[in-house]
Order: C-alpha cells, then structure tokens, then sequence
C-alpha cells in the first residue's frame, strides 16, 4: 500500500519554470505557447488558487473522504500532466486502516480510490491532482491509483465484488482520458520502475480483471 519512505514527489519550482517557458516563448515568439503555458500555471501563483467543490467525486456512486494534503500534489491533470495508465494496489490491511493511513500527513503517500471487499468505492483524491501512491514520481504524475482491500497472501480477500466494482472504475477512468485497455496501460504496483511493493500479489486474477474491465468499457455508464 503506497510509498514506504516519506515522499520526493514534491512541487516543482514555478520560478524557473516559468522564466525558463518565458525565454523559450520570446525565442519562438509563440503567443500561442505563451497562453497555453499562463493556462496551466496560473492557479499556481501565490493567492491564486483553482476552484474545487468540496466533496465532489469523479466516479459516480464514490464516496468522498478526504485523504491529508501531504499525500497528494495539487495539479491540473490532464492538462498539465497526460493520465495514460491506472495501478493496481491491495492495501495489505483492512478498508478502514487504509483510510486511516491516507489521513495520516506522516503516512506520505496515498492513493485515489480504495474499493472495499463488498464493492464499496471510496475516492479520497481528486483524479486531477497527483496522488503519491506508485514510488516513481513520473508514473505518480501519469497514473490514476486504485487500493483494494485485503492482503496480497489470502486469495479470499480478492472477492468478486471488489474485482466488478474496481473493472467498472478502471473502465470509466479509461474511457475519460482515452487510456487503453491493455496491460501495458493497467498495471499492478510491483510493475511500476523503482518500486519495492509485490501488490497486487501472484493471487491477483489479471485475466478476470481485465475481461471484466473490457466488458465494463463497452457497456454504457
């Protein structure tokens, strides 16, 4: 379940990023990469701030519980980061331990959604911000996380509630960034570059998961 070590996935500089965007606008003399770049950075100057409502959700039927703002980074995604990939998490603890850790400001990491053993979806980061939950910060700024609860090492926490709960979200969060349904683009965390995490584990069903996904994506919302 998420990053063990206290997170380096910190804000990038805006400063120099700008002047750097800057220097390379006047070189082109691009008005049009001018104000796509203002775009996507404005909300980060100091007192300018995005506008959020608090308590929406991005999948329907999810329940919004709030993960500490030390777990995640404020972001704009997809504009200003592409999101082509979903991981797949177990949290190696029960539904509410996972909820307590994401709380949690030391825990330093967290993931979007964790679905419950009954199908339960409980979404605790925007899927527009950066969640720390894949221990590579550039598949944290491309990916949307998902935990399930239960334990890599019991087969029977893997209930098919929780896989056709979680194939219904992965499908939807495919369809709304045009992510493939394929392997290469939905991966399991002991996939991700870096990482020292075995989740979902070798009981996880990725034939099933991805059957059901598939099915999913092509049934309407």
């Amino acid at each position: 379940m998420g990053e063990r070590k206290a997170s380096k996935d910190g804000d990038r500089k805006v400063g120099r990023r700008a002047l750097l965007i800057g220097g390379t606008v006047a070189a082109a003399g691009s008005a049009v990469l001018a104000r796509d770049e203002l775009a996507r950075l404005w909300w980060r100057t100091p007192g300018v701030e995005k506008p959020r409502k608090e308590g929406e959700v991005d999948y329907t039927g999810a329940r919004w519980v709030a993960a500490s703002d030390a777990n995640w980074r404020r972001a704009d995604r997809p504009d200003d980061y592409g999101i082509d990939m979903v991981v797949v998490h177990v949290t190696q603890g029960s539904f509410d331990s996972a909820v307590k850790a994401f709380q949690d400001p030391g825990h330093r990491a967290a993931a979007h959604y964790i679905v419950r053993q009954d199908g339960h979806v409980t979404q605790m980061i925007r899927e527009l911000d950066v969640a720390y939950h894949a221990g590579n910060r550039d598949y944290n700024e491309r990916s949307v996380g998902i935990e399930h609860e239960g334990f890599v090492d019991r087969p029977q926490d893997l209930t098919d509630e929780m896989y056709e709960a979680s194939a219904h979200l992965t499908a939807r969060i495919c369809a709304r960034y045009d992510i493939p349904v394929d392997r290469e683009h939905i991966i399991g965390h002991v996939e991700v570059p870096g990482t020292d995490h075995t989740d979902p584990g070798r009981h996880w069903d990725w034939e099933k998961y991805m059957r059901l996904v598939r099915r999913a994506r092509t049934t309407p919302a």
